[in-house]
C-alpha cells in the first residue's frame, strides 16, 4: 500500500549527516561499555545491583539522543526543524492508530517467533534481567517511565530523526530512509536472536514517520508499542508477575 502524500514544508538545509549519526551510535555503545565496566565485575551467581541496571539501560540512550540534538544545534537549524519534531494532533492520532496496529502485529510476530526459536522468551533482554533480579519499587517506576515514554522518544530522535535526516540529506528516497532506519534500528539493539522480531516491531513505527513526514507520530507509535513491556517491568518490580 502506497502511503498518502503528506504536505510537509521542506526544512532549510542542514550541515550534519551520517557522521552525526555514527557519533551518536558510538556514544551509545561506548557509554554503555564504560558504565558497565565502571560498575565492576559481577559474579555468575551474584545479582546485578538494580541501580546499575537503570543507569546502564537509560543513560547511554539519553546521551546519544543528546548528541542528536546537539548536532542540530551546532550544524543545523535545531531539533524541531531538523528532526521534524513539530507536534500536531493529527500526527498524534496517526501514531496512536499505528501504535495499536503495531501491538497486534507484534503479538502475532512474538507467538510465531517463540514457536520458531523454541522455548526462549521473546521479551527484551532488559525484562529478562529484571525478572531474574527484581528491583525496588521506586526504581521499577523509573524504568516503567523510561521504557514507556523516555526511551522511545530518545530512540526515535536517533533513528527516525538523525539517521532519517542524514539519508534525506543525500536526497535518497523516503523508502530508502524507511528501510535503512528500520533495519539499523533492529540491528543496533545488539540482540541477535530477536533481530527478526525487532524488524517486525519497527515497521509500524517507521511507517508512522513515513506517512506523516514528522517524528511525533513515530514517537507515539513507539511509546504505544513499549507500554506492555514497560508495564511488565513495573509488575515484576512490584512482585505481582513472574
Amino acid at each position: 500500500m502506497t502511503p498518502p502524500t503528506t504536505q510537509v514544508d521542506s526544512p532549510p538545509a542542514h550541515r550534519w549527516g551520517f557522521g552525526a549519526f555514527v557519533l551518536a551510535e558510538l556514544v551509545l555503545i561506548l557509554s554503555a561499555v564504560f558504565l558497565s565496566a565502571a560498575a565492576g565485575p559481577v559474579g555468575v551467581d551474584e545479582p546485578i545491583p538494580p541501580i546499575v541496571i537503570v543507569v546502564v539501560t537509560a543513560l547511554p540512550t539519553m546521551l546519544a539522543a543528546g548528541v542528536a540534538v546537539l548536532a542540530t544545534l551546532l550544524r543545523g537549524n535545531g531539533p524541531v526543524i531538523d528532526l521534524r519534531l513539530r507536534w500536531s494532533w493529527p500526527d498524534v492520532r496517526a501514531g496512536l492508530k499505528l501504535g495499536l496496529a503495531g501491538l497486534v502485529l507484534t503479538a502475532v510476530a512474538g507467538v510465531i517467533w517463540a514457536r520458531t526459536v523454541g522455548k526462549l522468551d521473546p521479551s527484551s533482554a532488559l525484562a529478562s534481567v529484571v525478572d531474574a533480579q527484581p528491583m525496588p519499587v521506586a526504581l521499577g517506576i523509573v524504568m516503567f517511565v523510561y521504557t514507556w515514554l523516555v526511551g522511545p522518544a530518545c530512540e526515535e530522535m536517533i533513528y527516525r530523526g538523525l539517521l532519517w535526516g542524514a539519508i534525506e540529506r543525500l536526497r535518497w528516497s523516503r523508502w530508502a530512509a524507511f528501510t535503512l532506519s528500520t533495519a539499523i534500528f533492529a540491528v543496533s539493539h545488539l540482540e541477535p536472536l530477536r533481530t527478526s522480531l525487532l524488524l517486525v516491531i519497527a515497521i509500524p513505527i517507521g511507517w508512522a514517520r513515513l506517512v506523516t513526514g514528522r517524528l511525533p507520530a513515530s514517537i507515539v507509535a513507539h511509546q504505544i508499542n513499549n507500554f506492555v513491556p514497560a508495564l511488565g517491568i513495573l509488575l515484576m518490580s512490584l512482585g505481582l508477575w513472574r
